[in-house]
């Protein structure tokens, strides 16, 4: 016995491009890739320490919360959603900060403490 054939009749259609969304998009990624090239260079310039760590928080601050902006809509939200996230965000990439800051002088104590 043949088995019922499961297909109805209905073909997959492809969807037209939509030039804007593609032009969205890619302004999106230019703006990530500068953001990106702009931590590399830092990477290989600017000494280590407290500034430099700093900037690199900062920069994924804003990388993290212009990507979750634009691909999971959250900038079309109730800006009252959007404080909701993003000061607990911010207080945990304050404390990171503090903590890396504060292991830099723990360590330097330490250093001139025991040799």
């Amino acid at each position: 016995m043949g088995h019922a054939s499961h297909h109805s009749g209905h073909s997959a259609e492809v969807q037209p491009r939509d030039p804007a969304k593609i032009k969205h998009l890619l302004t999106v990624t230019l703006i990530l890739g500068v953001l990106t090239a702009i931590e590399f260079v830092l990477a290989f310039t600017v000494p280590r320490g407290a500034i430099l760590t700093t900037i690199f928080v900062l920069m994924t601050f804003a990388k993290t919360f212009y990507i979750v902006g634009e691909f999971m809509h959250l900038k079309y939200e109730v800006k009252l959603l959007i404080w909701a996230i993003a000061l607990p965000v911010l207080f945990i990439m304050w404390l990171i900060l503090a903590m890396l800051i504060e292991a830099d002088y723990v360590h330097a104590a330490i250093e001139y403490i025991f040799g």
